[in-house]
């Protein structure tokens, strides 16, 4: 295949040179967006008189027969292509003869990767999106289902107050939710069209940039055109939002993991989503939530290589920058394959609510609410603090628990204690309690779970 940039070297470009300028094989995969680009393109070259009704129509209906040949597997990307861009330029001009050599007036590849990239990270987002989505309704579905499984809440990995397995969820719901917002409004930014900026100067054809950026759903046009060619700051910022997914997912594997264990045991996953060991026939391994947690830092090495890339590019635009799909498009398939398994895998896994409740029990996590009831009767907390604390010793020294202590025992710390410090100190009591907006109350859950559905609607 002759390249575009054949008139000016007067030699073939060494075979293994070739192949390490290619890109095909990671742009090809934006053949639907790069056509869409160009059949607008084309639209505008005729609708301002740069060619012909005729031949604006049959480019459009040219790129229109590749595009189906494509999808429908009757063409085949040439590998040895340098890139999409060449391919179907030199697929529509073998098609059409010289009008498919009209095409890229006008335009430059730089202006037409910088379009297809965004036309195609806008797709990816709006996938992940909604992967994102599905996630938290999940979330939300098992929060509504295990509302009333207790469980103790911990600080620095150590037992410290009760909470609900729903509340649990929550949190993460949250994150998610977060995750949402922010490719959301890195999506708008990107939503922005480069074509027009041509090389980098712009172009001294009659071109109207709004109109292609309209056809293309575009909010507008990129102001500047050594900055439409040259930055790729959307593609950084989209990563850094994928590495947040990916920060969150990993937190929630490792929660997984743990609740998983024998020491743990408050979930089991369904066989479906874990595996087994070739020697050890008792073991069950939460292997999908393992990965996620190691598939977090090839994400955070896609960011980083972006970051990397970009860091001493002089403007405007620059081979270097053809490394940039490679690992967007890395984090993007890493994080969707990510979610894809993380929705299904809660929606099937077993809660086990006995467990939670008994190790809720342990670990004395309603002292802080034995110190609350001491503040509401006057005793000053720091004061109520102390005390608890040397009741909580005593405790472990006779080896019991808060309930199991008698009245008369309490009273020998003080006489402020009566019999009303039983009720305020059960498990359920210490989670209905919580009635502070965001806290683990029953009324606070039930809000948490619509507030999330609306924002994920």
């Amino acid at each position: 295949m002759e390249k575009l940039w054949a008139g000016r070297a007067h030699a073939a470009l060494d075979k293994a040179a070739d192949d390490f300028n290619s890109s095909i094989a990671v742009d090809s995969r934006m053949y639907r967006q790069d056509i869409r680009g160009s059949m607008a393109h084309a639209a505008m070259l005729a609708k301002a008189g740069m060619i012909s009704a005729a031949e604006g129509a049959a480019l459009i209906e040219g790129l229109g027969g590749i595009l189906a040949d494509l999808d429908e597997g009757r063409l085949a990307i040439d590998p040895a292509a340098e890139d999409i861009h060449s391919f179907v330029e030199a697929v529509l001009t073998e098609r059409l003869g010289d009008t498919g050599r009209k095409l890229h007036t006008a335009r430059s590849r730089n202006d037409q990767v910088a379009l297809d990239t965004r036309l195609y990270l806008r797709d990816l987002t709006a996938d992940t999106i909604e992967l994102l989505a599905k996630l938290v309704g999940v979330l939300c579905t098992q929060a509504e289902q295990n509302a009333d499984a207790v469980m103790p809440g911990y600080t620095h990995l150590q037992r410290a107050q009760p909470i609900t397995f729903a509340h649990q969820l929550l949190a993460y719901g949250m994150m998610f939710s977060r995750d949402i917002g922010r490719l959301s409004d890195a999506a708008k930014r990107m939503n922005v069209s480069p074509l027009g900026a041509c090389a980098l100067a712009g172009t001294t054809h009659p071109i109207d940039r709004q109109f292609t950026a309209s056809q293309l759903g575009f909010d507008g046009i990129c102001h500047n055109s050594l900055d439409a060619v040259s930055d790729r700051d959307f593609c950084v910022e989209l990563c850094s939002a994928l590495a947040l997914v990916m920060t969150h997912l990993s937190r929630l594997a490792e929660e997984f993991i743990l609740w998983t264990s024998w020491e743990f045991r408050f979930v089991e996953l369904s066989d479906a989503y874990t595996t087994g060991s070739s020697i050890m026939p008792q073991k069950k391994n939460s292997d999908m939530a393992e990965l996620v947690r190691g598939k977090t830092g090839r994400v955070y090495g896609d960011l980083i290589t972006l970051l990397t890339m970009l860091k001493g590019l002089p403007l405007a635009y620059n081979k270097d920058m053809q490394e940039d799909k490679e690992a967007v498009f890395d984090a993007f398939d890493t994080v969707n394959a990510c979610l894809g398994i993380f929705a299904p895998m809660l929606e099937t896994m077993t809660v086990r609510k006995d467990n939670m409740l008994a190790a809720a029990k342990g670990g004395f996590i309603n002292a802080t609410d034995l110190a609350d009831w001491l503040a509401r009767r006057c005793v000053p907390f720091r004061t109520a603090y102390k005390l608890t604390g040397e009741i909580v010793a005593w405790c472990i020294e006779k080896g019991k628990s808060l309930e199991d202590m008698t009245l008369e025992e309490y009273r020998g710390f003080s006489e402020v204690f009566d019999e009303s410090l039983y009720e305020d100190i059960s498990l359920a009591a210490c989670v209905a309690k919580r009635t502070s907006e965001g806290g683990a109350s029953p009324a606070n859950i039930a809000a948490q779970i619509e507030y999330l559905k609306q924002v994920t609607a």
